[in-house]
């Protein structure tokens, strides 16, 4: 049984974790660091990256770049944006690491997706071209069952 003060602790720190996640969510353009976003809810840089982690699965900068990733994916599937513009607008500062972090969680360079995505989803519903396409972490993604021959 745990004692009513730890229990308060870890329900204060969960909430504070939800914060950090809810202002990625909100200022993702923004430029923002794990120091920073630490520096907001009065907690070290180490510790939120391992609570954060602990609670959601990743580290904050990674869920950071899922969601930049995430919008950059939306403003392409419209086509009317350029690679480039897209990087600048969901807050990266390079065009290689964001093609890099791309090409990682979709699996194909931003301007491929690009092409594919604008006639792919054509005919789709926003709502369900967003789900159709939203990245796959390496972790998340199904490995085939051994083929036994």
């Amino acid at each position: 049984m745990t004692s009513r003060p730890a229990e308060e602790d870890r329900l204060r720190d969960l909430a504070r974790l939800r914060r950090v996640r809810d202002r990625i969510d909100r200022e993702y353009a923004r430029p923002l660091d794990v120091e920073a976003l630490a520096r907001g809810e009065h907690m070290s840089a180490g510790h939120l990256s391992r609570e954060f982690r602990r609670a959601y699965g990743e580290p904050p900068y990674s869920y950071l770049m899922t969601r930049r990733i995430e919008r950059a994916m939306a403003l392409l599937r419209r086509g009317d944006v350029s690679v480039t513009e897209a990087c600048f607008a969901v807050g990266c500062s390079s065009l290689g690491t964001f093609s890099s972090r791309f090409t990682e969680l979709v699996g194909v360079p931003p301007s491929t997706y690009r092409d594919q995505a604008a006639q792919g989803t054509a005919e789709l519903p926003p709502c369900l071209a967003k789900l159709v396409t939203r990245p796959v972490r390496n972790r998340e993604a199904r490995t085939p069952a051994p083929h036994l021959a």
